[in-house]
């Protein structure tokens, strides 16, 4: 496994909310204003146009040292060589992803609430993705929210690294960081601003100020 990673400012893209900038350009303003990871996620897509699109945002992130992370299929991660592969619940198991993608590669779990900290298996997970946190409109089967006492709750829980997921924005990401998250992952806040790099570049500005308020 590997720790050489920040949580930080964790994009995942969504197509429909790029519009016509499409997923490409909101990467690269994303990764211009400061983001550290980017997540691909598109479960519409057919594989082709998976690895297609996957091997170009590739083409932007490696450059420029953000890692990059596939959202569940681990066939598009391991095709174009992504630095790490995300999964759910519902997914292999991270047992079995570990297996089939490495040592090295990053490999992050979600997280939906206190349960399944007790019913997951850690073995092979570098960080965890919790939420959502606050409602989501970009998922339509997310879970209910866990707010942020939820959050709290799980985070006291557990050593692995955990970004929060779910709802996240300029308005609430320093409440996820004074809750003991490493990062925030945002969905619309960057993929449907007008400015994703100026969207980025805030969050990134918030991120790291209310870690500098926690500092003792």
């Amino acid at each position: 496994m590997t720790g050489n990673f920040d949580l930080s400012v964790y994009l995942v893209t969504d197509r429909v909310l790029s519009g016509v900038r499409g997923v490409i350009d909101v990467v690269e303003m994303a990764i211009a204003g400061g983001a550290t990871m980017i997540q691909y996620r598109d479960p519409e897509a057919k594989t082709r146009t998976l690895v297609e699109e996957a091997r170009a945002i590739l083409a932007v992130t490696r450059p420029a040292g953000v890692p990059f992370i596939v959202n569940d299929r681990i066939d598009v991660a391991l095709a174009v060589g992504a630095d790490g592969v995300h999964v759910g619940q519902s997914d292999m198991r991270v047992a079995d992803v570990r297996r089939l993608i490495g040592p090295k590669p990053i490999l992050g779990l979600s997280i939906t609430s206190e349960a399944d900290l007790d019913a997951s298996d850690f073995g092979g997970v570098d960080y965890l993705g919790v939420g959502p946190v606050f409602a989501t409109s970009t998922k339509p089967d997310a879970a209910p929210p866990i707010n942020v006492g939820g959050l709290e709750a799980i985070v006291a829980r557990t050593k692995i690294p955990i970004v929060a997921i779910g709802g996240l924005h300029a308005g609430n990401a320093a409440d996820a960081i004074t809750a003991g998250a490493a990062g925030v992952a945002i969905v619309s806040a960057i993929c449907a601003a007008p400015d994703p790099l100026a969207a980025t570049r805030e969050l990134v500005g918030i991120v790291s100020g209310a870690r500098k308020g926690k500092a003792p």
